[in-house]
């Protein structure tokens, strides 16, 4: 009798049992996940069908599967269709799953995943096989030679290539003191682990375009000192996984391209040490982080587009074990990928990490598609995520986004622009080419160059190179027809834009209430704002990019007292460092639309007080965003005790504050607000610029910045109405209004430039 299977409930933080009757399908084929069931060396079958009885000639059987999820290497026909699973022992089922049923319906994209025994077909077993072949390398060089300039080539050998032929090597990152980590000494550990991979990628590929023997002897030396480093020392996964990751790279990418100028020796030494560094991430990722079963490991996401893709196609048919490893990194990304987005695109951990997290799924996404002839951006989330950095990340904007930035107080990256252009290259959209024009006439590789968070993690030159090779130009066109209101409801992020191509004239608000909480790169802002108008943001969430892990980012950045949103008695949203807790701190937003002149949202971040506030029974927003003008929030907070509510406000300015008003005071532009209206009577304003629980070591040299604190009288029941009226530093505006709460309610009548507007609020009782 076969051992009954174990089903497990799926939780909030696992994959799900996908796909169900539920689903609203994006792509063709579905995508299986299921929970694990064994706790290791489980092998599964699985069955797919047209009929519910799993009639022999209607079904379709996969079997051996390594782990819980597959990608079908077929589009479905649409109709209805019925799935199970098991356990596979000794090449035998054991007991079934319950069956799932899912309906697939016509006309979606195509995006199969290639069988196992066919993946690697069209892939030559020659050497390099990163970014060119042979016969490209052929096509390059005759190119060059016939025009130094051609595919940005001169540029990239004179500034990333020609430093490191005479550059010293560089030593092998020393321990930490007492092997405590310290973010100045991590830093730079992990640059001159970037400085290394640098050194051998480009000085072994430039050496075999022009085959040059000086740059391919100098290439060597540098490819060899790095292999003489301990691999299970300060560069290993376990100590440094950022320096682990770009060791790995360049050893991948100096035996892929020096391998027909290494000696048999030599080969043996490189492929040894780059294996054991390679399956260092392998087992981290696959036994450990278990990504397939818990998916939100920002970092361990990461790796397979910076080490296990390039390290395991530099490894292919050399190794055998390493084709387990690309397996499963091809059909992650074919099935999970992306954990933190979705349909639409967006990326719960914000603009950075979708900058960091697509610098690298990109260049991964160009190796797989040129040597294995997949090609991953098909897929809707690849053929929409462009659209989350226009709508949440705009050229123009500062400070006007959410998550963990160390581009904090700086316009959007050089490098977001970079990925939009490939973007661009990928859908053909010239909106995205726009975006790019934008910031990179703005500022110059050289002026990105100087910044950490650039020159750490990719040179522009080379980049430059590989998108002018592989893609075509696009022409830019300016966005024409801008949704005034974007609702990505993937993360449950929502932007309001109003002439967001004419800089002057732009303003934008962007409020999240998001099922993702404050998990990974995410803070504990559910139902926070951020606003930028006339070229200056006016409500921040306010602090500095110290360093991850610094007490400005644990206790000020990822906590609800650096955002534009409540505490209740002083307390905020969960922000700590349990997953669990950081999952189930989340919100949702429950509504969005633009009709009428009117762009509206309505988010629900009751759930993320829970843990901190178990008292609270209901906290939803409104914002109205009234004739591409002025702003109105709606606060309905419910207790199941007394009660005082802090509404918040960042800004980067010391502020005015007059009874029940204040005023934002910028260098471009100002903002007025008013609270028109408290359900417990006038709040008590203060202002502050301290940043409370911080080291003041962390701060020295910084700019301050202020915060108001407006509290209400205790009361079970909270109902706030405030008024957000952003101007041009030289106007001078004001925004009219009067209250009727003869009823139940409570209508709140607006007047701007003769238009009058009503909202309505319910009495708190």
């Amino acid at each position: 009798m076969n051992k009954k299977l174990f089903q497990p409930t799926s939780g909030p933080l696992t994959v799900q049992y996908e796909p169900a009757a539920a689903n609203q399908f994006i792509e063709n084929p579905p995508r299986f996940t299921w929970m694990a069931a064994a706790p290791e060396d489980d092998q599964y079958i699985l069955q797919y069908s047209s009929s519910e009885q799993f009639e022999h000639e209607l079904t379709t059987t996969v079997r051996p599967l390594a782990y819980n999820f597959y990608t079908p290497d077929h589009a479905f026909a649409p109709g209805t269709y019925y799935w199970r699973y098991a356990l596979l022992t000794h090449n035998e089922a054991g007991e079934w799953s319950r069956v799932r049923s899912f309906t697939m319906p016509e006309s979606l994209p195509e995006t199969p995943l290639p069988a196992k025994d066919v993946r690697y077909s069209k892939s030559n077993a020659a050497h390099p096989r990163l970014w060119l072949n042979q016969e490209q390398i052929v096509q390059f060089r005759q190119a060059i030679q016939q025009d130094a300039n051609a595919y940005g080539w001169q540029n990239f050998f004179e500034h990333s290539v020609q430093p490191w032929i005479e550059h010293e090597l560089i030593a092998e990152p020393a321990r930490y003191p007492n092997n405590q980590r310290v973010a100045k000494l991590w830093r730079k550990m992990y640059m001159d682990c970037q400085k290394s991979l640098y050194a051998v990628r480009h000085l072994s590929m430039a050496g075999v375009i022009l085959e040059d023997q000086t740059i391919l002897a100098r290439a060597k030396e540098w490819l060899i000192h790095l292999c003489a480093w301990d691999t299970s020392g300060t560069t290993s996964r376990d100590y440094n996984d950022e320096a682990a990751f770009r060791i790995a790279g360049a050893l991948a990418w100096g035996y892929d391209w020096l391998y027909n100028e290494l000696s048999e020796d030599q080969r043996a030494q490189v492929r040894n040490i780059l294996l054991i560094r390679t399956e260092q991430v392998a087992i981290h990722v696959i036994e450990r982080s278990k990504i397939h079963h818990v998916p939100y490991d920002s970092h361990s996401v990461r790796s397979l587009s910076s080490v296990l893709v390039p390290c395991c196609i530099a490894l292919l048919f050399d190794e055998p074990k390493v084709s387990e490893w690309l397996d499963y990194t091809l059909e992650y990304y074919a099935c999970i990928y992306s954990p933190w987005g979705g349909a639409d695109g967006g990326w719960a951990e914000g603009p950075m990490y979708w900058t960091t997290g697509m610098a690298y799924a990109t260049e991964a996404m160009n190796l797989v598609k040129k040597y294995t002839a997949i090609d991953f951006y098909k897929r809707p989330f690849f053929q929409r995520t462009g659209e989350f950095p226009l709508y949440c990340y705009s050229p123009d904007t500062v400070r006007a986004s959410f998550g963990d930035q160390s581009t904090l107080g700086d316009p959007p990256s050089l490098k977001t622009a970079y990925l939009m252009r490939q973007f661009a290259g990928v859908t053909g959209k010239g909106e995205y080419q726009w975006y790019y024009e934008q910031i990179s006439r703005k500022e110059t590789v050289e002026q990105a160059d100087q910044k950490f968070y650039n020159y750490g993690w990719w040179d522009f030159r080379f980049d430059e190179m590989c998108y002018l090779f592989d893609y075509p130009t696009v022409q830019a066109v300016e966005p024409a027809n801008v949704e005034p209101l974007k609702w990505f409801k993937d993360i449950d992020w929502v932007a309001m834009h109003h002439e967001m191509t004419n800089p002057d004239e732009h303003i934008m608000l962007l409020t999240k209430s998001s099922r993702y909480g404050s998990m990974s790169h995410s803070h504990s802002d559910q139902n926070s704002f951020v606003l930028h108008a006339y070229g200056e943001p006016l409500a921040m969430t306010s602090g500095y990019y110290i360093a991850f892990g610094s007490t400005m980012h644990l206790n000020w950045r990822r906590q609800t007292i650096s955002t534009n949103s409540i505490l209740i008695d002083n307390k905020g949203q969960y922000g700590g460092r349990d997953k669990v807790k950081n999952l189930e701190a989340a919100g949702r937003i429950l509504e969005a639309w633009h009709r009428d002149r009117i762009s509206y949202v309505r988010g629900d971040a009751t759930a993320a007080y829970q843990h901190e506030v178990p008292y609270l029974k209901r906290f939803e927003r409104e914002i109205y965003f009234f004739d591409n003008s002025y702003f109105v929030i709606v606060d309905h907070v419910d207790l199941t005790q007394v009660g005082s509510v802090t509404w918040q406000l960042h800004t980067r300015h010391e502020m005015q504050l007059s009874k029940q008003s204040f005023k934002v005071q910028g260098e471009k532009a100002d903002m007025l607000g008013q609270f028109i209206y408290c359900s417990s009577g006038e709040v008590a304003m203060n202002q502050s610029d301290v940043f409370l629980d911080v080291d003041p070591t962390e701060l020295v040299g910084l700019e301050g910045e202020w915060y108001l604190s407006a509290a209400t009288k205790s009361a079970k029941s909270h109902r706030l109405v405030t008024l957000l009226v952003p101007m041009k530093k030289d106007e001078s505006r004001f925004v009219s209004s009067f209250i009727d709460d003869q009823d139940h309610g409570v209508h709140i009548y607006l007047t701007n430039d003769g238009i009058t507007e009503r909202v309505a609020v319910n009495k708190a009782y």
